[in-house]
Order: structure tokens, then sequence, then C-alpha cells
């Protein structure tokens, strides 16, 4: 815990009719701010080639840098509060602000998943960021210029969602070399947004005929299985993912997700999506705010069938305390 001696601070984004705002304008103009900023950082954050795990712990940095000018602006907007309680020294008010920079403080928290929570509906870097990690094999990617070429386009629609330009570049990318397996599984995400869902399950299914293990392939089967209404096989489809990443919080969110959302299933539901919201928690990822709806999701209907000891047990099982 730090301490900081308030004389005389002025927050350069404050300067502008601050005393004019409410007190929760003035937070949400903060929060803004701040995770403008974060935004900005994990947009300059290079995923070529690196694990989930990794990218998920650079995007917490970002975060981690704006989370102590949280905690201080928001403290500075109490100031007539602490004043009141402010100790008398040397005939002046003398005003004390700690800053609790523990990360694994319950204040350092609190500030941290606020920000957290807000990027993940305002910033859209954070989700493409984790979304685009691919770990290359020896067939992900291509040595053909064409399909290179093929697929840098493909890549640039598919960033302006025009996936039916972009699945028709894939083709061509995937025509010139077959083996090109990053270009197999775009392939797939195309069809997938068109909603040609045997077409996209045929391209990952290509896609891990090269490479067996190949993470974004079996993840996203399993998603499309799921719109297909094929729950097992959804199901199946994770638990292959499992064998390959037995630590992937997606495994976890993905079986919780089939079991609440579509089998109404709530304790297979809530017991899976507990051990993601522990990985993401453990792995730093901002997905953690994602299981953190669907569980409150399943307590809502828990509650309503009168399952809320139940609720709490699973909970308790899994080591997380009901707040």
């Amino acid at each position: 815990m730090k301490k900081l001696t308030l004389l005389l601070l002025i927050l350069s984004f404050y300067s502008k009719g601050l005393a004019q705002e409410t007190k929760k304008s003035n937070t949400d103009t903060l929060l803004k701010e701040l995770a403008e900023n974060s935004c900005k950082c994990i947009d300059s954050i290079n995923v070529y080639d690196k694990a989930t795990d990794i990218v998920a712990k650079e995007i917490s940095k970002c975060i981690d840098e704006q989370t102590g000018a949280l905690q201080l602006g928001k403290k500075l907007m109490n100031i007539k509060d602490l004043k009141k309680n402010a100790k008398e020294k040397e005939g002046k008010k003398q005003v004390d602000i700690s800053i609790d920079f523990n990360k694994n403080s319950e204040e350092y928290k609190k500030s941290y998943y606020e920000l957290e929570r807000y990027m993940m509906s305002n910033c859209s870097s954070i989700k493409d960021k984790v979304a685009s990690t691919e770990k290359q094999s020896t067939k992900s990617v291509s040595e053909n210029k064409k399909a290179l070429e093929f697929y840098s386009k493909g890549q640039k629609e598919s960033k302006n969602e025009n996936y039916e330009k972009a699945a028709q570049y894939f083709e061509k990318a995937v025509k010139e070399d077959p083996e090109f397996a990053f270009a197999w599984d775009n392939l797939g995400i195309s069809y997938r947004q068109l909603n040609n869902f045997d077409k996209a399950i045929e391209s990952y299914k290509k896609s891990l005929e090269l490479d067996p293990n190949g993470l974004m392939p079996l993840q996203n089967i399993a998603i499309v299985y799921q719109y297909k209404k094929e729950y097992s096989k959804a199901i199946e489809a994770y638990e292959k993912l499992a064998k390959v990443d037995n630590n992937n919080p997606e495994v976890f969110y993905g079986i919780g997700n089939v079991y609440t959302t579509n089998l109404k299933d709530y304790d297979k539901g809530l017991d899976n999506m507990c051990k993601a919201y522990n990985l993401y928690i453990d792995q730093k990822s901002p997905y953690r705010t994602d299981a953190e709806k669907i569980i409150n999701i399943i307590y809502s209907e828990m509650k309503k069938q009168g399952k809320e000891e139940q609720f709490n047990t699973i909970l308790k099982a899994n080591h997380i305390n009901q707040n």
C-alpha cells in the first residue's frame, strides 16, 4: 500500500468543466479515457505465432497500466468526503490518498475488473487479439507465393466483414496449396459467418487432416456443431480439444455454454463455467467477464428452481466465493 499526500494535484483530463458534471459522468469520462488508453496499447500487440495465454498476459499488462490511475481518479472525485475526515496538521487540512498497488488485493481487483468489463464491451481489439492467435505447425503457412497473396486478400476482406469475398480468396489459396492449414481455418470461419455450416465443418476437417492438434479448427468446429444443434458432437469436439490443451479455458466455457444455453442442465453448465472462470483468471484472460455473465445467468435460473444451495455448493467445490 502506497500513500500519496495530496498538496496540489491537477488531472489534465478533468480540467474541462469538471465542476459542472455529476460524479457519475465524471466516473464514466475517466473510465472511457483510461479504457481508450488500454485499447491503444492492445492494438499494438503482435499476436503472430503466440499462444493465447501469452497474448492474454500482454492484454492484462495493458489494463494493469491504467488500473492505478482509475483508483486514484475515483478517490479524487470523492475529495470532499476525504476532506471531512482529514487530519489537522499545522492548522491546515491534510488529505491522505491511499492507492493499493497489490494486484491480489480486493481494491485493486475491483478497479481492474471494472476497467476490463468496460473494455470487453467497448474495445473490439481485446477480443480480436485473443481470437486471432494461431500457433504454427509445419503445414500452417504456405511457401506458395500465389497462395499467400490470395490468403492476404482474404484476410483483408474478412477484417472488413466481406465474408463472401473472403471465402472466394481463401478457396483460391487452398486450391493453389491444399496443405495451407491457416487458409482452411479462415475459410471455415468465413463459411461460418455466411451460415454455411456444412462447408465450414468440411474446411475445419481439412485443416485437422493437416494438423490434428490445430487449436483453431478444434475450437471452431465445436461452435459450428452447436449452431447446427448437434450438441453431443459439440461436446465431443471440445473434449478432443481438451486432449490437445487441457488447460484451455475455452474447453470448459464451450461445454458449459452448451449445457447452459442448449441443454438447460444448469448443474453441469455451472461446474464447467466455474472451471473456465478460474482458468481465465489464472491466465489473466479478459474472457473472464464472459464466464462471469453466464454464471450470473445460471444463478438466476437455479434460483427460480429453488436450487440456490446447490449453486453455492458447486461454487464452493470450485473454490469460488459468491459476492
